[in-house]
């Protein structure tokens, strides 16, 4: 027997959810050609994986890596997690399809997510084609709802006429056709809040099995009004859904899942092994009625006497705020609002206000929630204990002091979770972060260790697998992922990057 490369000696966990077993893996090409007893074949590369575990690469549900996927380092802090494809186009906003007009307002609005990638016009097409081979890990892309509902009818709140369903039904079609594996919403950023559950319902039809991802209207306490409304959109068009990171309290969150797929609604979700948020800060802080969709008018009504009543409405959300993105002020990347406004000389509110003016509403922030503490952790726990659950990192990787999670998420789950709190078996981590998700989003020859299947493979020890990024920290990379492979390249050896770029921009 000859093939490319031969991992050998290590154990398998093949992504079924069998427990692992003594095998070698042999790779010809791009593909897994041989998983078994594989004594005397011959390889031009072995990987001696004694005494570690050998894996499918994992699937991040829920990453904003949309630019930050061409940074060296954010390719590397990925695969020292395991992780071999980034599901991109999240939330709803991101940068294809659009006019240069669009492509330019998602850029704006969501810089402080998703980053800044390129000049319109974009095709799903030519974006997927952006990253195809230019990269170390394999990309696959959402077709956001908000970049489409801005393209065809810019920031109006108004309900969308007859013509302005056909045309996004339109970008739809052809975002499918080019290579999309679903369609994802943003309802609490703009101008996705506009959208009714007609209009989405209208626009997942045409989705065939694919995926309708959403980040819900709203979350925590008040999640049943947002899962009625996937329930809703469910039942209307048929499709399957899969809810964006779903945090809140336990005792909420998992009657509301456990209703939904008794009605047979198709149902997952994603989760990430932390309590605290990432978003842009003009979200968190600004009421309803500023359209953050409109920067002048916005910055106008942030600069007035219009709100005056309502920033000490927010006196104890600041403790809760820390900046991880101020471009002009990165002195206060770090510091919670407090504590800069502390530096500044001047209230929190003040600070905050200032911080939105002077980045042009382009700040982000990470957000401590009301429950951290054990319960919370308690809930975390539980949730990623369902079934319907896959891992996810939220990574945003843009700022100077970004949350953790697109550092870490992956490694804390393998390294808290299965080794320290058992939460799950080896096996069962694998079916959560490489076998389900690869199913839920089409990818149907990634996720298991079988014959045929692309390879796509991790090598982990699992008595030294875990993350060390920290709020503190939130750079550094994990620890117990020293060889991957993608599309059976070595990318990552002995913990470092190769230098190899092929990852693939995958279609389902």
């Amino acid at each position: 027997m000859s093939f490319d490369v031969v991992i050998s000696g290590g154990r398998v966990l093949d992504g079924t959810g069998a427990p692992p077993y003594r095998a070698d893996v042999g790779i010809a090409g791009d593909r897994i050609e041989a998983v078994g007893r594989l004594g005397g074949a011959r390889a031009a590369t072995v990987i001696d994986a004694t005494g570690r575990l050998v894996a499918p690469g994992f699937v991040d549900c829920h990453a904003h890596g949309e630019a930050a996927v061409f940074d060296p380092g954010v390719q590397r802090a990925a695969l020292r997690q395991g992780v071999t494809t980034f599901v991109l186009g999240q939330d709803g906003l991101s940068f294809a399809p659009g006019s240069a007009e669009t492509v330019a307002y998602a850029s704006r609005y969501f810089a402080a997510v998703n980053g800044a990638l390129t000049e319109g016009p974009l095709t799903v097409a030519e974006l997927l084609g952006g990253y195809d081979r230019a990269v170390a890990l394999n990309t696959a892309y959402l077709l956001p709802h908000g970049t489409i509902r801005y393209d065809v009818m810019g920031p109006s709140p108004d309900a969308a006429s007859p013509d302005d369903l056909a045309a996004m039904l339109r970008h739809v079609e052809r975002g499918l056709s080019e290579g999309a594996v679903g369609l994802s919403s943003g309802l609490e950023y703009l101008p996705g809040r506009y959208a009714s559950a007609d209009e989405l319902a209208a626009l997942c039809a045409p989705l065939g099995g694919l995926p309708y991802v959403t980040h819900m209207r709203a979350y925590g306490p008040r999640a049943g009004v947002g899962m009625a409304e996937v329930v809703d959109i469910a039942r209307r068009s048929g499709a399957a859904v899969h809810v964006s990171h779903l945090h809140g309290p336990a005792d909420v969150l998992l009657p509301l899942v456990e209703r939904a797929l008794a009605q047979d609604v198709d149902l997952t979700f994603d989760t990430y092994p932390y309590l605290r948020g990432n978003t842009i800060l003009a979200m968190v802080v600004l009421p309803p009625e500023v359209p953050g969709a409109e920067p002048g008018r916005a910055l106008e009504m942030i600069a007035s006497p219009e709100l005056d009543d309502w920033w000490p409405t927010l006196d104890d959300l600041w403790p809760r705020l820390t900046v991880s993105h101020a471009p002009g002020l990165e002195w206060a990347e770090g510091l919670t609002m407090v504590a800069a406004a502390e530096r500044a000389g001047t209230t929190p509110a003040e600070f905050c206000r200032r911080l939105l003016t002077e980045t042009r509403l382009e700040a982000g922030v990470v957000s401590a929630r009301p429950d951290e503490g054990p319960k919370g952790e308690e809930s975390v726990r539980r949730m990623l204990r369902h079934p319907a659950q896959t891992g996810g990192s939220d990574g945003i990787y843009v700022g100077g002091h970004p949350h953790p999670r697109g550092f870490g998420a992956f490694a804390r789950f393998l390294g808290r979770h299965v080794r320290e709190l058992g939460d799950w078996t080896w096996e069962q981590a694998v079916v959560h972060l490489a076998g389900h998700p690869a199913r839920r989003f089409g990818l149907a020859d990634r996720g298991l260790l079988r014959r045929g299947f692309a390879a796509d493979v991790v090598v982990f020890d699992p008595a030294t697998v875990g993350d060390r990024a920290t709020y503190e920290a939130p750079r550094t990379p994990a620890d117990g992922v020293d060889d991957v492979l993608v599309s059976g390249v070595p990318v990552l050896a002995g913990g470092e990057l190769t230098g190899a770029t092929p990852g693939r921009a995958l279609r389902p």
